[in-house]
Formats: structure tokens, sequence, C-alpha cells
């Protein structure tokens, strides 16, 4: 078993104690930004998009995802105290809200500047998309928090911060499937399978990452007391109307495929 218990403090100087957690959310922004400059670059796509892009990105994944787990699993305490949603710092960023968080900015940022398809965004913020999540949990790990079930499989965590119990490291089991995914995405991008056939890389990272959450969700312990009475937990159903997504942008015909069929 491995005895976990870091501080989520990086340093202390009084006036400034900055964590692990903003650590990984800072670099997911900055990798994103770095994979993302190769990809306008050897597509010829003027870098100051890539700054306006960056600039969305960064705003309305954080709304997103802090709308997402104010609405999602803690409404109560919202409409109690509507202030309660600018309380970032007290934690509560939820992944399924920071997708559509990134979605709405996607749209918005295609409408502002000419010359982008919404699909054609789609394809390429999923790879880094992919990245980013991976780091966002290793931050969760480092904050010892969305902890696993117990088990006492040779791996197991003992999350010293929460208690004693070998418990599964279900934030590493995210962060390395995510990290697997961001290759594949990669891989495919390379291959020009994003030019070949648009929209492929969205699906794949849609229905990978949330049918690998939907999974690892079984081995999670419960986030908040309202999802034991639920058949699923929170973080399940959220999941399928994405993974139902992803599946239609792998099936659906892309625009080339659709003309090629009409002309036979």
């Amino acid at each position: 078993m491995i005895h976990w218990n870091p501080n989520p403090e990086i340093f202390d100087l009084g006036f400034i104690a900055p964590r692990w957690y903003g650590l990984c959310w800072g670099l997911a922004f900055y990798l994103s930004f770095l994979v993302m400059r190769r990809i306008f670059v050897a597509e010829k796509r003027p870098l100051q998009n890539l700054d306006t892009l960056t600039i969305y990105m960064i705003i309305f994944t954080i709304l997103g995802a802090r709308a997402g787990h104010m609405l999602f699993y803690e409404p109560a305490a919202l409409l109690a105290n509507p202030l309660e949603f600018f309380r970032i710092w007290n934690g509560g960023l939820a992944s399924h809200g920071g997708t559509l968080g990134i979605m709405l900015g996607l749209w918005l940022f295609q409408r502002k500047v000419k010359g982008y398809s919404l699909v054609w965004l789609f394809d390429r913020l999923a790879i880094v998309a992919a990245l980013s999540s991976t780091l966002i949990r290793i931050g969760n790990l480092m904050n010892s928090e969305i902890i696993g079930t117990p088990t006492t499989l040779p791996w197991a965590f003992v999350f010293e911060r929460i208690d004693g119990v070998p418990r599964h490291p279900a934030q590493l089991y995210e962060a390395l499937v995510y990290l697997a995914i961001f290759g594949l995405l990669w891989f495919l991008y390379q291959r020009g399978v994003a030019t070949r056939k648009p929209g492929t890389l969205f699906g794949v990272l849609m229905t990978t990452v949330f049918t690998a959450r939907f999974v690892i969700e079984f081995v999670k312990e419960h986030q908040v007391d309202f999802e034991s009475a639920l058949p699923l937990d929170m973080g399940q159903l959220l999941s399928l109307p994405f993974i139902v997504v992803g599946a239609y942008f792998l099936l659906r015909r892309s625009p080339q495929e659709a003309a090629s069929a009409s002309n036979r």
C-alpha cells in the first residue's frame, strides 16, 4: 500500500501559498497552448487567433466547471447564496460543466473570428482537453480528493488526510487513461484523420473519456450525499449524454462522404 499525505500547498510564505492543484490547472492551460501553437503553425493559422482562443478557453472552462459543480452537485447552496458561485477557493469544479463551457466558448469564438468551423475547433481542442484532464486529475490526487472506494489491491492508496483505509487511487486511474487518450488523439491527428474525416477526434474524445469516467465511477466514493439514493451516481448520469454525442460524431458522415454518396 502507498501512504499518501502530500501538503496541498507547494510552499507558504504567509502572504502567498500556491497549491499543487492551481499549478496543475496552470500547466494544463500552458501545455495546451503549446500543443495548439504547433497545430496553428502546421496548418498556417494566424497565431493572434490562438491568443484570442486561449483567453476564451480559460474563461469558459473555469466558468463552466464552476457552474457545473454548483448546478449538478450543490444546487441548494447556490440557491441559498448565489454569491457562493464565485467562491472558487472553497473548491468545486466539475468536468462535465467544464466540457459544456468549452463548447460554448468555441461557439462564441467561431462567431467572432471568421475562418473556423466548429468541427475544426472541436477536433483540435479535443487533443488538448485530454491532456488537460490528465493534469487536473493529478491536482485532485495532490489534494487527496475524489478518492476511491476501499480495496485490498497492492497499489491501494491510504489517503491519510481522509482516513486510514486503503482505497482505489481513482484520480490516478483517470489521469493515466486520459494521458493514453491524449496520445491516441495526437497520433490520429498526425495521421491526418482530422482532415480526412472531420469530427472524428472529437467523437473519440467524448466516447473514450466519458466511458472511462462512467466505469471508474464504480470505484469512487460519492461526492455528495444525495448520490446514495440514485441508481447511478451523478458523474455516471452526466457522462451518458456525452457518450451519445461522441458516438454521433464517430458514426455520422462527413460532408465529403455525404457528397460522394449523393454522386453515386
